[in-house]
């Protein structure tokens, strides 16, 4: 790998207050690399050049920091709805190994391959699961169970409400990545989230580090619990959001 990326990266991640360790910086190099061999037979990202997987994953990913910043030597309970390849949850993990992660999609072959990952940088306290967002959410052992919940999924902030707050325990948080400014959006999802147990706490907007790459945390703080009757039917929060 190119030694100038991996160190650009790294100051980077200083510009968060991250440093990593060697280990830390092998297990980023080795999920790359899962990530390329993966994705040449099936669809787990657009974006593959590594400089831009560091920046725009990886670096995105544990941007968290900005929004929660206790993370280190922390044991928080943290659920990743719609993970897809991993992001956020993964890099979260590789940077804050005490936390216990899930993470949650619905595609079971994206599960295999992130089993895969977990596997062979053989991390701990992370397990991945199959399954919708609107089913897991109704199961004991996962629902109000989490101290976070993140996601980087592109619904919609109401819809994404739906799927991730009857995850959250109270007084846990909610935290939206979003890569564009979303004044309507926030505003339109504010009954949703109030509905749904949640209060609009900040957003907090910047550039990721030594770019002009645009970004949008949403911190939602969750005071009291979910009606029973959310998440709705598999469909229904895409199909019609709380508004």
């Amino acid at each position: 790998m190119n030694d100038l990326l991996i160190h650009n990266f790294e100051k980077d991640l200083e510009e968060f207050n991250i440093t990593l360790n060697e280990r830390q910086t092998e297990q980023f190099i080795q999920y790359y690399e899962l990530l390329l061999e993966w994705n040449s037979f099936m669809n787990l990202t657009a974006i593959t050049q590594f400089e831009d997987v560091l920046k725009r994953h990886f670096l995105d990913s544990v941007s968290i920091i900005k929004a929660i910043p206790d993370l280190y030597n922390s044991s928080k309970k943290l659920i990743d709805i719609g993970t897809g390849a991993g992001f956020p949850g993964i890099p979260i993990k590789i940077v804050f190994p005490g936390l216990k992660i899930t993470l949650l999609d619905s595609l079971n072959k994206r599960v295999k391959f992130l089993n895969k990952v977990i596997s062979d940088l053989k991390l701990e306290n992370i397990n991945a699961i199959h399954g919708r967002a609107e089913d897991c959410a109704r199961l004991n052992e996962l629902r109000e169970s989490f101290d976070l919940c993140v996601s980087r999924a592109v619904s919609n902030l109401s819809t994404l409400s739906e799927y991730c707050l009857p995850f959250v325990k109270k007084n846990g948080y909610f935290i939206s990545y979003k890569s564009e400014k979303v004044i309507k959006e926030y505003e339109n999802a504010q009954k949703a989230i109030g509905i749904l147990g949640g209060k609009c706490e900040t957003k907090i907007e910047f550039e990721l580090p030594n770019s002009d790459i645009y970004r949008n945390l949403l911190i939602i703080k969750k005071e009291k619990n979910t009606p029973n009757k959310y998440p709705r039917n598999a469909g229904l929060p895409i199909k019609k959001p709380i508004f």
